[in-house]
């Protein structure tokens, strides 16, 4: 009997020490965050030292037009960016599913502006929409058109680009991993039984490759919420509140504006949003999941 209980908490005792360090190293800081949220805080204060406050931070910030206006930034900014790469990238992994001589040096060129640092992306596509020296529109006044105010009258288009350019590449990568990793036996049947390439494609690629899909485009959704360093050097968050994202409205409020505890309100109203965008798109996954595995089950009957 001894020995059993043993056998039975034994995993548990050497996974404490990890849930331990996990806890401390991420719940303390999630909760000192709540905690400071209900808190009227400043920098030159020690938390202890801070008045209670209880819901103000987040009433005021649910009828602050600024903030409502960075919320509704950060959501076109981020499923514009994330749309466009899945389509851009799912469908160079379509066109690039092949045997094709010197695919791993295409490879390594597409992934190359993931590698590159978010400062340095955001300068040189600053300096790229550069009104009179910039590479854009040097090419627009050599073919005899006018040049634009990139970062000014389209300031959110142009980081949108910018993002888009960046992270392609990690979207074309796991779409094309979760393409060499379908079923040989699906595709030969549909050839079989004579399905075109866009039938194989609509009906057979991509319900399979969708649960992937998903987890990829929630990874992308979390990351672009939280992007910052190549708005803040492309635009600041300017002209306005234009580009302003969550991200940096939450920077500004704590190191510009002084209200640590405000700060702490507006980032657990992000952390809630990317909570239920998660929690959506694992129901979604969860759906996909069963109708790829219900899908693969009938190709391999027919077959």
């Amino acid at each position: 009997m001894n020995g059993q209980l043993a056998n039975r908490f034994t995993p548990y005792i050497f996974m404490a020490p990890a849930v331990l360090i996990m806890g401390i190293a991420l719940l303390y800081p999630l909760g000192y965050m709540v905690y400071g949220s209900f808190r009227e805080w400043n920098p030159s204060q020690n938390i202890s030292e801070t008045e209670f406050v209880g819901l103000k931070n987040y009433i005021t910030l649910f009828f602050d037009a600024a903030f409502r206006e960075s919320l509704a930034v950060t959501l076109i900014f981020a499923v514009t960016v994330v749309a466009a790469e899945l389509f851009i990238g799912v469908g160079l992994a379509l066109l690039l599913d092949r045997n094709i001589r010197g695919m791993s040096l295409l490879r390594t060129l597409f992934i190359l502006p993931m590698m590159i640092a978010p400062v340095v992306v955001g300068l040189m596509w600053r300096y790229m929409y550069h009104p009179t020296v910039g590479t854009i529109n040097r090419t627009l006044k050599s073919m005899g058109f006018e040049g634009v105010d990139w970062l000014g009258q389209h300031a959110l288009a142009s980081v949108i680009v910018a993002d888009i350019w960046q992270w392609t590449p990690f979207i074309f990568i796991l779409a094309l991993a979760a393409l060499q990793s379908l079923p040989r036996s699906a595709l030969e049947a549909a050839r079989i039984d004579g399905a075109t390439a866009w039938q194989q494609i609509f009906y057979i690629k991509l319900p399979l490759m969708m649960p992937v899909l998903i987890v990829t485009a929630l990874l992308r959704l979390i990351d672009a919420f939280k992007v910052l360093e190549v708005i803040l050097v492309m635009t600041q968050g300017g002209p306005g509140l234009s580009t302003e994202i969550l991200a940096l409205r939450i920077s500004r409020t704590a190191t510009e504006f002084r209200e640590l505890g405000v700060a702490a309100a507006m980032s657990n109203y992000l952390l809630i949003l990317l909570l239920l965008l998660t929690l959506g798109m694992f129901v979604i996954t969860r759906l996909q999941e069963k109708r790829a595995a219900r899908l693969a089950k009938m190709v391999q009957e027919e077959s």
